[in-house]
């Protein structure tokens, strides 16, 4: 069996998940897209091609390239699999019991492939088959969601995320994006891929509600070395911070947490929107959110099953400390004040290291990518006119399965 571990966010990277758009985005429209967290309808053919790009020059560069919607396909070939995401994804609290139990039984009889369309891309009441009966068939049109469809598995940063030899399978802080990690749990439990469990499960992997203790991949920076950075954003938690530290010290899988408090807003979702480490001393950043003052601390563990928390004079300072570093590089987004902005938001900080001073970035970003040139960093360019809608750059598209530590 391969070996997932990740052990930086900068070493040869070897095997990643990504999610190749489909059906979900069919179905994303200006009255729904909003509620799924897009700020636009895209072009769903053209996303696609922009995503083949994507893939394409991973695979290129050496890097084994593995897809959800096949994942998920080849998962539910599988019964013991196929009957917990039915009742997991069609429950009977979500439907009503002899709703849920029609429709289960519907869709336990396609194919598997159609079945994770479905489980990805949603499904409507026109969809089901006539002889379904229930009071909500006769309340509900026939383009209502049945169940509404992941758009945002497209990120597959966020879903789960591994750190050193295990995996934290992550509650999700919105509600339009808390079925992706099903899918999620469903691959790492029973895929041939995975199902040795051979890894740890720090977090987010029981039946339970999560209530406010929240955590999202894009939030999560394995620096190497033993440490971790993680941003408490919009979507990720002090509490949901603590869960997956406490694990991670338990399982003696990191010596540090470098802790940091982000803006709670949209334009910078996750810390990988503002900041993304790309050569073992240098890092992107968007200076207006990871300015000098930034409330940042490092957490250790205290030697009696405790975390010991240290405020920080700055997060360079908190990095610099952790890796052994004499001093931290920051190249920051391109442009004027107006062009930098713009450059954010279109997720120019978000890139996706393949191996130190090697990135995947958006073609787009011409002003920070002139600046990661001039200081050395080679911009490998893929084209994002549409991915870039759903706000996610190429380091949000891709969750690291194996990757060499620093």
């Amino acid at each position: 069996m391969k070996k997932h571990y990740v052990g930086s966010e900068i070493g040869q990277l070897r095997s990643v998940m990504l999610h190749r758009p489909n059906l979900s985005l069919k179905r994303l429209t200006p009255s729904n897209c909003q509620e799924l967290l897009f700020d636009d309808v895209l072009s769903v053919e053209r996303a696609g091609e922009e995503h083949d790009v994507f893939s394409n020059l991973l695979r290129q560069q050496g890097v084994e390239v593995l897809l959800l919607g096949d994942l998920l396909t080849e998962t539910l070939d599988i019964t013991e699999a196929r009957e917990w995401l039915l009742n997991t994804q069609i429950s009977d609290y979500r439907l009503g019991p002899s709703f849920a139990r029609d429709v289960r039984a519907w869709l336990a009889e396609r194919s598997f492939r159609e079945l994770a369309n479905y489980l990805t891309g949603g499904l409507t009441y026109g969809e089901i088959p006539e002889v379904i009966k229930s009071i909500s068939v006769e309340t509900h049109d026939a383009n209502d969601f049945i169940m509404k469809p992941l758009p945002n598995h497209l990120f597959t940063r966020d879903t789960s995320c591994w750190i050193y030899n295990g995996t934290s399978i992550n509650p999700m802080a919105k509600q339009a994006r808390r079925r992706e990690t099903n899918n999620i749990r469903a691959i790492y439990r029973w895929h041939p891929a995975f199902a040795d469990g051979a890894f740890i499960k720090y977090f987010g992997n029981e039946e339970i509600n999560y209530d406010h203790a929240t955590l999202e991949g894009g939030d999560v920076l394995v620096l190497g070395r033993g440490t971790v950075l993680i941003g408490m954003s919009e979507r990720t938690t002090p509490q949901g911070v603590e869960f997956l530290v406490d694990s991670l010290f338990k399982h003696q899988q990191a010596t540090r947490v470098i802790a940091v408090e982000l803006p709670k807003h949209r334009s910078c979702m996750h810390l990988d929107t503002v900041m993304t480490h790309i050569d073992i001393d240098t890092f992107s950043v968007y200076p207006e959110v990871v300015r000098s003052d930034v409330q940042c601390w490092t957490l250790t563990p205290d030697g009696h099953g405790g975390i010991k928390r240290v405020s920080e004079k700055g997060l360079v300072y908190a990095i610099e400390q952790a890796l052994g570093l004499d001093q931290v590089k920051l190249i920051t987004t391109g442009g004027d004040a107006f062009e930098a902005e713009r450059e954010q938001w279109n997720d120019a900080n978000n890139v996706l290291t393949i191996r130190p001073g090697v990135v995947v970035g958006y073609e787009r970003n011409t002003w920070t990518n002139e600046k990661y040139d001039k200081a050395g960093i080679t911009v490998l360019p893929i084209p994002g006119d549409e991915l870039g809608r759903g706000r996610g750059g190429a380091r949000c598209m891709s969750c690291p399965l194996e990757r060499d530590g620093i």
